[in-house]
């Protein structure tokens, strides 16, 4: 079934677990997910970036997804990921999406807030959740890019809770999308204290290639949402590329099938990594 993310992120902040949210390039991409999620009774997000809108379109990835929900027996939304503009955002919303963040987190605090603010208010009639970010995670995720992740500063935080009325926070804590060069410096205090001056559940981007072990202790302090894009990008293509190696093989769906079941495990594994697991 097709639904908003705030009443399963609301249940994973009171329940102390995430729901993993996992960015979708193509209809293997959102079988394999929803597929995991199914067999794991577990709640689950499906996002798309501006870059990956771009590629399709945001009616084509709503119809994928709504397609599948609509047959699932767990519940599933569907969220813009990084919506770089009031104006993406808009599309999306009429397009059917059902989780919508809008990220001007590169703004002055100011400017940010009028930015989510508006979002959130076009959002609102609709009962369609908003999530904004403040601190930025650095690194390169298709075309949003930031050279330097910064510190959420927790006074500002509560501010931009309070003025804008989000229902989601992303927050910066030592993150970066991509692939790590380096090992990150995580946060997790900061985690604790945004935990004990907010209300509105908290979101962890740039997760891919993270430890277990780190992973889990950001949501112990407070982390409500996952996103995991990367790995999942990875997967897929060590699969197809498995496969290419024989020359005789020209089917897409030859590749395409194996490339859905390294996603699917990869899902899985994040899945019971942020122990969202049997919370559908």
């Amino acid at each position: 079934m097709l639904v908003t993310s705030s009443e399963m992120l609301n249940k994973a902040r009171e329940g102390g677990y995430a729901v993993g949210a996992f960015n979708v390039e193509n209809m293997e991409m959102v079988q394999s997910a929803i597929e995991a999620a199914e067999e794991l009774n577990a709640p689950i997000l499906l996002q798309t970036t501006p870059s990956t809108v771009k590629y399709a379109g945001l009616d084509l990835y709503y119809s994928m997804v709504a397609t599948q929900a609509a047959k699932a027996k767990v519940p599933v939304a569907l969220h813009l990921d990084h919506g770089s503009s009031f104006a993406l955002c808009a599309q999306a919303l009429r397009a059917g999406y059902t989780s919508i963040m809008i990220d001007g987190s590169k703004l002055p605090l100011e400017e940010n807030i009028a930015l989510t603010r508006k979002v959130v208010e076009m959002c609102e009639p609709a009962g369609i959740p908003v999530e904004g970010e403040i601190g930025r995670v650095g690194g390169k995720e298709d075309d949003t890019e930031c050279e330097e992740a910064g510190y959420t500063i927790p006074e500002e935080a509560v501010r931009f809770e309070r003025e804008t009325g989000l229902s989601s926070m992303a927050v910066g804590v030592g993150t970066a999308h991509g692939v790590y060069k380096t090992k990150p410096v995580l946060n997790t205090h900061l985690i604790q204290q945004l935990r004990g001056m907010l209300t509105v559940p908290m979101v962890l981007h740039g997760a891919s290639g993270l430890s277990d072990e780190a992973i889990r202790e950001c949501i112990h302090n407070g982390i409500c949402k996952v996103n995991f894009a990367t790995e999942l990008r990875i997967a897929y293509t060590k699969g197809v590329r498995e496969v290419l190696t024989d020359s005789s093989v020209f089917d897409p769906k030859a590749f395409g099938r194996v490339g859905r079941e390294r996603v699917r495990e990869a899902v899985k594994y994040r899945i019971l990594t942020c122990g969202c697991d049997g919370k559908a």
